[in-house]
Formats: C-alpha cells, structure tokens, sequence
C-alpha cells in the first residue's frame, strides 16, 4: 500500500515552478517600474535645468546688456554730447541693473548653501513689529510708484521671537515684494503681526493682486520655478524669493502657510514659534548658530 497523497512530489515541483516564475514577474515589474520612475525623474531634472538655463539667461543678460549699453554710450560721451540729466538717468540705469544683478547671484548662493545644510543662523531677541515695520517701510515707494497702497498693523503688544534679525529680514522682504510686484495699480497689500498667547508670532501679508491656483502655489514654492515662465512676462524675478523664505523660516522652526485664488489675491502667513521653543530647538542643533541672547 502507497503512504502519503498521491501527487504530491508533482504538485511541489508545480508550485516551486509557478513561484519562481511569479517572483521573476514581480521583479520584471518593479524593474520596469523603477526605470520608469528613474526616467520620469530624469526628464523633470532635465526640464528643470533647461527652465533654469533660460531663467537665468533672461535674469542675467536683461541687467547686463542695460550695464554695457548705457556705459558704452557714458563712454563716448567725448565724441557726442550728453545732456547732465541723461548722464544722471544712464548712471541710476546701470546701478539699478548692477543691483539686480547681484540680487540674483546672492539669491541663487543663498538656496545652493540651504540646500547643502551649510546655511546656518544667529539665534537673538527679535521684535518682529520692528522688523516688519522696517521692511514695510523700504518698499513703500516701490509700492507707491506701482499705485499700490501699503499698509502696515503692528501687535498691539510685545512680539519677541528668537532668531536671527537679518535672516527675518530677508524672509519677510520677499514675501512683501512678491505682493508688491504681483499686485496691479490700484490694489492693496497688508502687513500684520499678531501675537499668540503661548509666545508664538504669525506675520500676515495679504493682497489684493493677481492670485494663485494650487498648481501655481507648488511651481512658486519650487526654487526656480516660475508662475509666468515666458521671457515677455511682466514681472522680473529668478524664482527663488519665497522658497529661500520658506527655508529660511523653517531655519527658525517656523513655517509657512500661503492661501490664493487666481483674481482674488494672496494671503502668506508665516507662524514662527515661541523663543521657549526655539531655544529648545537650538539645543538639540537643528541648525542655530552660536550667537547669544
């Protein structure tokens, strides 16, 4: 009489073959999967580079060419006559590319140090009324010669967070520009610190500009990445104003939060936590520099 099922030697060697050939289709899938993805990736960086190839060229070549044509024309100036006013409006030309100029060498150095971590900052006593108040301040002619009313809403109390002074600055400077430059003659921009009752601190820019859908909010907080990519749009910019902001408040453990409808304006709040807790981020070496409070 035969011990054990009948088949059974059979039906192993059946499933063993129908295993193996299923492992080897799983693993044809995910290899193909993964040079999809892999080439998926590929395109984008190249895109990217190729977008940021033609973004730089037009930020870059746009102030240059105003550079070396209008000081050509200073340059000849003993071979034909300049009136005194057109020397002043050539050298205000010239500064002001200069000036954009190295605004977008500073900018592109910034993000390259955030992104390789080596981007550190001074953690001090802040009042963040003061510090908004002066960036408000500095862009109120900006905002005046584009027919846009600026408006500036302190606390009411003492606003003190822990950071570094500068770096704030700088972040708040380029959320305001934006609203500045994406808000059409005749609107508005608003600047308003509130203070929260655990210490912490929310900056609010609003305007009443051009707007954003969802799709446009993620390609302006991409380095880089350009709502308006064409080289005729209106307004100058290398794309990275607000991802350097948005690294940067993130430096201080804060974040940013950004609300927009395309026609209906732009609202940036940007949440920065209590000095308590930013001392304990400090402490365990998040990336604060050395500096004492």
């Amino acid at each position: 009489m035969l011990n054990g099922p009948i088949g059974t030697g059979k039906n192993n060697s059946l499933m063993g073959e129908y295993s193996l050939r299923l492992g080897e289709a799983v693993m044809r899938h995910r290899t193909w999967a993964a040079e999809k993805h892999a080439r998926l990736e590929a395109e984008i960086a190249s895109r990217v580079k190729s977008e940021f190839v033609a973004n730089m060229s037009h930020e870059l070549r746009t102030p240059l060419n105003t550079v070396i044509g209008f000081s050509k024309l200073l340059a000849e100036s003993d071979r034909r006559k300049i009136e005194e006013k057109d020397v002043v409006e050539y050298a205000r030309l010239i500064q002001d590319s200069a000036s954009h100029l190295l605004s977008v060498i500073n900018d592109i150095l910034d993000i390259s140090k955030i992104q390789s971590g080596r981007y550190t900052i001074e953690a001090r006593e802040v009042n963040i009324d003061e510090v908004v108040e002066t960036v408000v301040s500095s862009y109120r002619q900006q905002a005046s010669d584009a027919g846009v009313e600026m408006h500036f809403v302190p606390s009411g109390s003492l606003s003190v967070v822990r950071g570094d002074q500068s770096k704030l600055r700088q972040a708040f400077a380029n959320i305001i520009s934006n609203a500045v430059k994406f808000t059409q003659s005749g609107g508005q921009v608003f600047a308003e610190v509130r203070h929260h009752n655990d210490g912490a601190s929310t900056v609010l820019v609003r305007d009443t500009g051009v707007g954003m859908d969802e799709q446009e909010i993620k390609v302006a907080m991409t380095p880089f990445g350009q709502v308006d990519g064409g080289r005729s749009r209106w307004r100058e910019g290398a794309g990275l104003g607000l991802p350097i902001a948005i690294a940067l408040i993130e430096l201080h453990g804060g974040k940013i939060e950004i609300t927009s409808a395309k026609t209906m304006g732009t609202e940036v709040a940007i949440v920065l936590p209590s000095p308590q807790l930013v001392a304990l981020i400090r402490r365990q070496d998040l990336g604060f520099g050395s500096g004492q409070g």
